[in-house]
């Protein structure tokens, strides 16, 4: 039997492929970052080639590194970020257009509109997520109407559209000779397009955003017996691996962490933060600016749904520091600048620079740095920067116990950003709730490796995955009461101050 299974994390910054054994631990990984277009304000694009090119590299290289072949891996899953765009020509395999990344804002005035007609609402209620700039339905109308050829390629069937989940598995199932044009639920249930209670494509959806049913990849569960076909790209995997698994980033995430009970929640720190609780099959409508999503489908069991708060700008802001601020050389320096000061001498840094996601859902924010006088330095900004990660995660907690009910008594967190130590101490005396850091803080990768391997019986059930699962390090708050009121406050007042700056109607 084989004793590997493989997972590819198609990330927004990078590409990973990464291998586990049946413990759940790491045994090799390969990494490579692309490149950010950045065409004007507002807009950020990937190559989706270079991303496909860079999915290929990472899988070859790590099975070298372990030194294993395809006979060894059980099957493959696949992760990844959830919202960005591609539509590409399906005789060709060339995309129409760069991909769409879920932080580009052009969508605005398109979300705008289906707010003011009350089409926001169907959505809301079908699709359980709010208009917004952030997810795919508006990206796919974008290029129909600005990308010439390509409405004339849909209707004639040629034109289709995917995540790049969606556009990884077309490739790797063999792209223009048979590659398999599907998605999984979890991603389905991000495009606005998706009927939450029939985990099916909504016709009355497509129709507000005038999208062709055919270019909509089929919908599957999450971690599927029947697989999503079989890798078939040159190399060392030849045909042989399955792919059984598919999850959008954050779901992975909530596999990964085991989050599998209601009642249970994770916060991933990553380009962003998202912040999932699992409410079991019960679907429930947020009334605070949080999404009702899909968790995860596991084969014919029924889809569990899950509560998320998807804050846009997190470990990007540090990325900000380093490349544009150049205050930093490395996103790890950001802790010991941070940690040379004892406060952030009244510094309060609102990342919105792409509008403000949950629970405000505000597209015409931008960011602030307020509260500065002759005193600060470059340190008090690396700690508001670290602060603001966790401010954005408080708010979302907030909303997240006024929809559900649940305290949380810990907060389980994965992502680069737990690298940190001083921000994750700052997260628990935002919060006043205790940190925990598992041993594999990589955990999308890891939550697809489950899904795939629970889909051939490589885990037999998960009660075994849950067994893999140990801490590595544990914060507790050390703020007081008064202390923690105070700077809640004061950064309440900070996003006030961001709101209103851009039109947006």
């Amino acid at each position: 039997m084989a004793d590997f299974v493989g997972a590819v994390d198609q990330g927004t910054t990078s590409t990973r492929f990464m291998i586990f054994d049946h413990g759940g631990n790491e045994v090799a990984r390969h990494q490579l970052e692309h490149e950010q277009i950045l065409p004007q304000a507002g807009w950020v694009e990937h190559n989706p080639i270079e991303i496909w090119d860079r999915t290929e590299s990472v899988i070859r290289t790590a099975m070298q590194k372990a030194n294993i072949s395809a006979t060894d891996l059980a099957a493959i899953g696949i992760t990844n970020q959830r919202e960005t765009a591609v539509v590409w020509d399906r005789t060709t395999g060339r995309p129409y257009y760069n991909a769409i990344v879920w932080q580009d804002t052009r969508t605005d005035r398109i979300a705008s509109a289906l707010d003011r007609d009350g089409r926001g609402d169907v959505i809301r209620r079908k699709a359980g997520l709010p208009p917004a700039t952030y997810f795919s339905g508006g990206k796919i109308q974008w290029i129909l109407e600005n990308v010439e050829g390509v409405r004339e390629a849909a209707e004639r069937g040629d034109a289709i559209f995917g995540n790049t989940d969606a556009w990884l598995l077309w490739h790797m199932t063999g792209g223009i000779d048979g590659g398999r044009h599907v998605t999984d639920a979890t991603n389905a249930s991000r495009t606005m397009l998706m009927n939450l209670e029939t985990l099916q494509w909504d016709d009355e959806l497509l129709s507000f955003f005038n999208i062709p049913r055919s270019m909509l990849p089929e919908i599957r569960p999450s971690s599927d017996p029947e697989t999503y076909g079989m890798a078939r790209f040159p190399g060392p995997l030849g045909g042989e691996v399955p792919l059984t698994g598919d999850l959008g980033d954050q779901q992975a995430a909530m596999v990964g962490q085991v989050c599998l009970s209601p009642g249970e929640a994770k916060n991933t720190y990553g380009t962003g933060n998202f912040m999932l609780l699992n409410t079991g099959n019960e679907l429930v409508r947020s009334e605070h600016g949080l999404l009702t999503t899909v968790c995860y489908k596991f084969g014919e069991a029924d889809p569990v749904y899950a509560l998320e708060g998807s804050i846009a700008v997190t470990g990007s802001a540090v990325q900000w520091l380093r490349d544009q601020l150049h205050i930093v050389t490395s996103a790890a320096d950001s802790e010991s600048l941070a940690s040379s000061v004892p406060d952030n001498g009244g510094v309060y840094f609102v990342p919105a620079f792409s509008g403000l996601f949950a629970p405000y859902w505000r597209s015409d924010a931008r960011g602030a740095i307020v509260g500065l006088s002759r005193f600060n330095t470059d340190a008090h900004l690396a700690r508001a920067t670290l602060e603001a990660i966790c401010y954005q995660s408080r708010d979302v907690a907030e909303a997240m116990e006024q929809d559900s009910g649940v305290h949380l008594d810990v907060l389980k967190v994965d992502g680069g950003i737990t690298a940190n130590n001083l921000c994750m101490q700052i997260q628990a005396d935002v919060l006043g709730v205790e940190v925990s850091r598992p041993v594999v803080a990589e955990t999308t990768a890891l939550g697809a490796s489950y899904a795939a391997g629970l889909a051939v019986g490589f885990w037999k059930s998960t009660d075994e995955m849950r067994d893999n699962w140990n801490e590595s390090k544990r914060w507790s708050p050390q703020w007081n009461d008064e202390q923690r009121t105070e700077g809640y406050g004061k950064w309440k007042k900070a996003v006030e101050r961001t709101l209103d700056w851009v039109d947006v109607g």
